[in-house]
């Protein structure tokens, strides 16, 4: 393509575009249509520039001409109660719902490593051994030992807030560092389920796993669960960067990232939750069976807020994304 051609050719076209937005709201109705005309043709001349030769001022002038186009034809909105109800009732749990097939099977997978981790490490002495002395396994896994102590070290509310802050810390770690080819979250993952098959191998080597069972199902169902979909959303975020499937990358990765960010803040709401129960329950006088109780309560109830909500927002065309309004247009793909 000539370039000096094509400009010339379309030069008044794009001049038109710029004195029609500084016309702002004094448009007639004519000309606002006019204005989405050469909104929608100027895109293209972008996008064909982009592809064919790329010329870094023509390009940096149309790039600013279509947004300022788009934010004239779309308008502005603010942020309101009603979107954050949206988020919480639909946005949030489609996300969830959709990347089921990413952090159900992360679950699964992971938690039976946790537990061939425990077995391993509790069916050998000389591994024990090599995690710490023998004298200091035995204050870790003796009655009112450093496992019970753990949950009642310091007050609750400061004990919540700081297993919250750890909690969503290592959830957006996934999220983030997906992107980088999947592996960060891998190990994320593995450090988490080596810490649980630690405990869990150390107090059934000393006959006390159900102690330990009843400390940690409380919360950490509900927690392990976060920790899951993050990572399942993190996998998918990296694998998009290997294969973004029928969309460009760069559409793609927008899109998932987009997903991650909501994800993270519905994500940290749930942690919240888990480090309440974490803080308050879990070390609380209540009897064994209640506090597992809750904790299955809670869980329960949050596969039921993904799997009812999310579905009946999927099936409505919710993806967890924003609206095709809050999107930034996408310039159409040259042939």
């Amino acid at each position: 393509m000539d370039l000096d051609v094509f400009v010339t050719a379309h030069r008044t076209e794009w001049d038109r575009l710029d004195h029609l937005l500084r016309r702002g709201r004094s448009l007639t109705g004519a000309e606002a249509d006019e204005l989405v005309v050469l909104y929608q043709r100027t895109a293209t001349h972008l996008s064909l520039i982009q592809s064919t030769t790329p010329d870094p001022l023509l390009t940096a002038r149309l790039t600013q001409l279509v947004a300022r186009a788009r934010a004239t034809v779309t308008g502005t909105r603010k942020a309101s109660w009603r979107d954050a109800a949206r988020f919480l009732t639909a946005g949030f749990p489609a996300a969830v719902y959709r990347s089921r097939h990413w952090w159900v099977p992360t679950a699964v997978l992971s938690t039976v490593v946790a537990a061939l981790l425990g077995w391993w490490i509790g069916t050998h002495p000389e591994v024990q051994a090599a995690i710490a002395a023998p004298e200091d396994l035995r204050a870790m896994t003796r009655p009112g030992g450093e496992y019970e102590t753990y949950y009642s070290s310091h007050p609750a509310a400061s004990f919540a807030a700081q297993v919250w802050t750890n909690n969503a810390q290592a959830a957006a770690m996934c999220l983030v560092l997906g992107a980088f080819l999947c592996l960060p979250v891998i190990w994320i993952l593995f450090l988490n389920m080596l810490n649980l098959g630690v405990g869990i191998g150390l107090m059934s080597s000393a006959g006390r796993l159900d102690v330990f069972l009843g400390l940690v199902l409380p919360h950490g169902l509900l927690e392990l669960t976060a920790v899951f979909v993050a990572a399942g959303t993190g996998l998918r975020l990296g694998w998009t960067v290997i294969d973004p499937g029928p969309l460009s990358r760069r559409t793609a990765l927008a899109q998932q990232g987009r997903a991650a960010l909501g994800m993270a803040i519905g994500l940290a709401l749930v942690l919240f939750v888990s480090g309440v129960i974490e803080g308050f329950v879990t070390p609380s006088g209540l009897p064994t069976w209640a506090r597992i109780t809750i904790g299955i309560a809670a869980e329960l109830a949050f596969l039921a807020y993904v799997y009812i909500l999310g579905r009946r927002a999927v099936r409505a065309g919710d993806i967890g994304d924003l609206t095709v309004v809050e999107r930034s247009a996408e310039l159409p793909s040259a042939a």
